[in-house]
């Protein structure tokens, strides 16, 4: 991996680049005119319309239909921890019932009020 040799730009700044962008400017006239490559200046604005749900155009690596926004991203793993922990209990709960199934030598009528 190649070491950094500036450190990270700051959130700021990098909204004036994507802003400036979306104006009309090149990211590569930016890049001149300032520090960061024209490559990082595209990599920031699409982050940005990502985040913003933006769709951009598609690319090779991924459709525009299939890209998420932030918050999306945040909602499926949080969703996707819930589902987990919803499965790892309801096989608890499927163990232990089969357990007092053996031990009363009754089957569990499915209720919990009895």
């Amino acid at each position: 991996m190649v070491a950094r040799t500036h450190p990270p730009y700051a959130p700021e700044f990098r909204r004036q680049m994507v802003e400036l962008v979306r104006a009309g400017r090149e990211p590569e006239s930016l890049a001149r005119e300032f520090e960061p490559s024209a490559q990082a200046i595209r990599n920031w604005v699409a982050a940005a319309d990502r985040a913003e749900g933006r769709r951009g155009p598609k690319s090779a690596s991924a459709p525009a239909a299939d890209v998420l926004t932030t918050a999306e991203r945040e909602e499926l793993a949080r969703l996707r921890r819930e589902n987990r922990q919803l499965r790892v209990e309801r096989d608890i709960l499927s163990r232990a019932a089969a357990w007092f199934a053996r031990e009363t030598g009754t089957i569990p009528s499915g209720s919990s009020g009895s």
